[in-house]
């Protein structure tokens, strides 16, 4: 049984949030609007997503972890987002988030786009998840829907997760267009909150679009690394970069400061409907970037089988 452990974030009014997210996002971006809307239809273009929305009891769950998959993989630590939901005490959870797929399942290593809706008493789980992987090919990218494939929810090694009950209602929508500052755009959300919030941590998470421009994307190789990757070198080393066109459509999971979980406090994966996705660094035309996303923030915190060895690589 993997070890579960439990904290309550601290969870700003979404008026409050909104707010300290614009002042913030206006240092970083050249424009910059946050307010608080109704939640779009997420079952509809472009998101295509088994829920409507992403409200409701909403919570995030950091399941395994970067030492699970460096300096050398750990193929046996796989899950299941079905276990995932139960272990956050939210059976028919929606889930969204960035993970890595289960080896043992796709015979292969690659980035998972997790979109799923877990099983319930009455319902069996729907996934709209995706995998990016390095296309053996042409050594591009091959993202193809989980469900055409498998009909398992399992993962391996780690996952950054927000789930909620999938309901509409209301959320922030933040719109950034012209970056002029360093930070991509999760980390300007993330930065700005710890900024704001100090050691109160605050997590948020639900989607965004890259509506126009380009952006910087891995995918892991599909044969995990038989030497141990010991730096963040190695490890951008045996990574794959592309440059990826908008739109995009990103997962983002935030917390704005670790309160002592050995957290990711930031992990976004992105899908695509022209065949792209993977792991988001940061968009590659700050002149012309857009980003739209909508999100919540999440009253709870699951960590889920924290690694006991422990180390800062790979955490980009």
């Amino acid at each position: 049984m993997a070890k579960v452990e439990r904290f309550a974030f601290h969870v700003p009014s979404l008026e409050e949030l909104a707010g300290v997210l614009q002042k913030g996002l206006k240092e970083n971006f050249a424009d910059a609007q946050v307010s608080v809307v109704d939640c779009p239809d997420l079952t509809k273009e472009p998101f295509n997503f088994p829920a409507k929305g992403i409200c409701g009891k909403p919570r995030i769950a950091d399941v395994g972890g970067v030492p699970y998959l460096i300096p050398l993989a750990q193929k046996e630590k796989v899950y299941d987002l079905n276990k995932v939901a139960k272990d956050i005490e939210l059976p028919g959870a929606f889930i969204l988030g960035a993970g890595a797929v289960s080896s043992r399942v796709l015979g292969i290593n690659a980035e998972l786009i997790p979109i799923v809706q877990t099983k319930s008493e009455k319902k069996p789980a729907v996934n709209g998840s995706y995998v990016a992987q390095i296309n053996p090919a042409d050594k591009g990218c091959l993202l193809e829907k989980y469900s055409s494939k498998y009909t398992d929810c399992e993962f391996g090694l780690l996952a950054n997760l927000y789930a909620s009950e999938g309901q509409p209602g209301k959320v922030i929508e933040v719109k950034a267009n012209g970056r002029t500052g360093e930070l991509n755009f999760v980390s300007c959300l993330r930065q700005t909150l710890e900024k704001h919030y100090g050691e109160k941590p605050v997590g948020m998470g639900g989607t965004f679009i890259i509506q126009k421009g380009k952006a910087k994307i891995h995918i892991m190789p599909p044969e995990f690394s038989a030497c141990p990757l010991n730096t963040d070198e190695d490890v951008n080393n045996w990574l794959k970069f592309f440059e990826m066109k908008a739109p995009l459509i990103c997962q983002p999971v935030i917390v704005s400061r670790d309160p002592g979980f050995d957290l990711r406090v930031e992990h976004t994966h992105c899908f695509s409907h022209h065949g792209e996705g993977g792991h988001y660094h940061q968009d590659t035309s700050p002149d012309s970037v857009q980003y739209l996303g909508y999100f919540q923030p999440a009253e709870l915190l699951f960590r889920i089988d924290r690694p006991q060895e422990t180390h800062l690589v790979g955490r980009d």
